[in-house]
């Protein structure tokens, strides 16, 4: 029974979380638009909301199936996880009022590079990776955790394409985060 109560806690902690942050981006994108924000890549964006929701159903139904394992390394787990949601906070508040689920840009807007963004240009999308990698390993999710690191790898590769095209583009991206790796903080190669 701890166990089942472990998996629902963590759960329902990480869903309330991704929608009290579709209604931050939501009010953020407001906040853009109302100052000449331009949105791209809105075709794919019902594709990622699917994914992220399939890798909740997966996660639940794998677990559920398989009586809700944990791993024999679930406190290390935990304790990654943890770290990995500062890390999206950290994200988070550094772009303040421009961050966002979508991908929109203020023409002209200048690029921040602060918190995380000062050693890496996507600390967010970093989470992500490690979410869908620690969160099926927790609970002994495999199934859940190869398809949708495969499928986060697919969207991401074109979602990064497409945003970071378009703020080399219309904003000070290029100047402001041109020395910095996408992922791993450090200079470009």
């Amino acid at each position: 029974m701890k166990i089942v109560l472990i998996f629902y806690a963590v759960f329902v902690f990480l869903i309330v979380q991704r929608l009290v942050e579709l209604k931050v981006a939501k009010r953020n994108r407001a906040w853009m638009m109302s100052r000449g924000g331009k949105e791209i890549g809105a075709g794919h964006y019902p594709l990622m909301v699917l994914m992220h929701a399939g890798f909740f159903i997966s996660l639940w139904t794998e677990s559920a199936w398989k009586g809700y394992p944990l791993s024999v390394f679930w406190k290390a787990l935990l304790g990654v996880l943890l770290v990995v949601q500062l890390l999206r906070y950290w994200a988070i508040v550094s772009l303040g009022r421009c961050w966002n689920t979508r991908i929109i840009y203020v023409p002209g807007g200048e690029a921040v590079r602060k918190g995380p963004y000062r050693f890496l240009r996507h600390p967010n999308y970093v989470v992500v990776i490690l979410e869908f990698a620690v969160i099926p390993l927790f609970f002994k999710a495999y199934v859940t955790f190869f398809t949708f690191s495969l499928l986060n790898a697919i969207m991401l590769r074109h979602r990064i394409r497409v945003e970071e095209q378009a703020l080399l583009s219309h904003t000070s991206y290029s100047r402001v985060m041109g020395d910095r790796r996408r992922f791993m903080p450090g200079r470009p190669e």
